[in-house]
């Protein structure tokens, strides 16, 4: 069992396991943003997210949802330093694994997503928890208006043009992580990989492309 935490093919399995499950996640998050611009009335958002913030399960499932964030995030800059550590100085040739952008640039795509991860997280996260966002009556009962607050940052230009740059960053990222993931699994084979490899441009478009969606629609309003 300790091999899993501390050998290379232990980080990598684990990093992969927990990109996936984040995966996932971004897929659930997408639907719920998605009732920002398909539903007229802005209190369908707002409970929903007022019932993600204070269902039980939801909120164990909020530590998972860190833990796999930070192990994904821990074990990548581990297994970068191992191998920066273990090849100083460039090859001379690069190899044929080495030639794709995706995988060539995933470190310092990682690094962009990590910074708007950390803005995205005080934007929103911070102020409901801390109670320093506003705040609407409804029907007797206090909600955190995240809509008036998502529709007021999607109104300011340069904020929409980060956020979607950061998800165009994204994008190259997931293609990269969702086939290597497939791969660390142990799924890489002729008939797998070439299923694998649309699986995740089909995912990449719809993940990117609805999140992209969002603030434009908005913005344009």
């Amino acid at each position: 069992m300790s091999n899993l935490f501390t050998s290379s093919i232990g980080k990598k399995f684990l990093m992969s396991l927990a990109g996936l499950f984040l995966i996932t996640f971004l897929l659930v998050h997408l639907g719920i943003n998605l009732l920002l611009i398909f539903n007229e009335d802005p209190m369908v958002f707002n409970r929903v997210a007022h019932f993600m913030g204070t269902n039980i399960l939801v909120k164990i499932f909020e530590f998972v949802l860190f833990g796999g964030f930070l192990l994904h995030i821990i074990y990548a800059l581990i297994l970068q330093i191992q191998n920066w550590l273990a090849r100083p100085k460039r090859y001379h040739k690069i190899s044929k694994s080495e030639t794709s952008a995706f995988s060539r640039w995933v470190i310092h795509t990682a690094v962009i997503i990590l910074t708007f991860l950390v803005i995205h997280i005080a934007d929103f996260y911070y102020k409901a928890k801390f109670g320093s966002g506003e705040e609407i009556l409804f029907d007797g009962i206090l909600y955190h208006d995240f809509s008036s607050m998502v529709f007021a940052k999607f109104k300011i230009p340069g904020f929409v043009i980060f956020y979607i740059a950061s998800f165009l960053v994204l994008g190259f990222h997931l293609i990269h992580g969702f086939q290597s993931a497939f791969k660390t699994l142990g799924l890489n084979n002729r008939r797998i990989t070439p299923v694998i490899n649309i699986l995740s441009l089909l995912y990449t478009f719809i993940v990117v492309g609805g999140f992209t969606a969002i603030p434009l629609v908005i913005y344009f309003q």
